[in-house]
């Protein structure tokens, strides 16, 4: 019985560290942003969410919520206009290149 209740905790404990999980990969003229570019995600309107990328351009954050959201990025000063994204039950990869024109920023999925 114990063997049972651990093997369910443990499984329980696995879904939810992936619960709502939105990561991928930003690119600007094909190869990765700097690290420490701002990702700015925001789920059912309700749940602000700030991440990083790192040095391969990568970003990661775990939303609570679940439903439609946006995501936007700060990358030269400038903040890009808001792309759409989905928190999902599972991890969902959104990997993006940035595409810049005069004074604007905007993201396009890959």
């Amino acid at each position: 019985m114990k063997f049972l209740i651990c093997f369910v905790s443990m499984f329980f404990m696995a879904s939810v560290a992936t619960a709502g999980e939105i990561y991928g990969t930003i690119e600007d003229a094909g190869k990765p942003v700097p690290a420490d570019v701002e990702v700015k995600i925001t789920v059912a309107g309700t749940e602000n969410l700030t991440a990083k990328t790192d040095q391969f351009g990568a970003y990661r954050v775990v939303a609570n919520n679940k439903g439609k959201g946006t995501l936007s990025v700060v990358y030269k000063n400038k903040s890009s206009e808001p792309a759409e994204v989905i928190s999902f039950d599972k991890a969902t990869r959104y990997d993006w290149t940035v595409e810049t024109s005069g004074d604007k920023i905007t993201l396009k999925r890959k």
